[in-house]
């Protein structure tokens, strides 16, 4: 459906664990997953995904685990795909980014928290 709409990509969420049918993929065409644990991470590289969205990096409310810098990086490393980590990334934990293999990080919060009064 996303290649008929002539969209950019599509997003795989971490429940879903059909596998995308063979097709020809246009390089600009980009295939996001979502993933919090070694089976998803499994499930989302059989769908040949370009992109991996592993969460919870660092602690957060909503649930009693998360993957931490080191279980995160050997992770990432393990299966040799482009991840971009999620989950209680703030101020003081902000520098941990950089001793985990990510593509990059993404935080609601912490962006929020430090919006710039309206300047881009």
């Amino acid at each position: 459906m996303a290649k008929n709409l002539s969209l950019d990509g599509v997003y795989i969420p971490s429940f879903n664990k059909n596998l995308i049918p063979n097709y020809s993929k246009n390089q600009s065409f980009l295939i996001l997953g979502s993933a919090h644990n070694l089976r998803e991470i499994s499930q989302k590289k059989k769908q040949n995904v370009d992109f991996i969205f592993m969460s919870p990096l660092f602690n957060i409310k909503k649930r009693n685990f998360f993957l931490g810098p080191t279980k995160y990086r050997i992770l990432s490393n393990h299966f040799n795909i482009k991840t971009i980590a999620l989950g209680g990334i703030n101020k003081k934990n902000l520098k941990m980014i950089n001793l985990i293999n990510c593509y990059g990080f993404a935080s609601i919060s912490y962006i929020e928290k430090h919006k710039l009064n309206g300047k881009r």
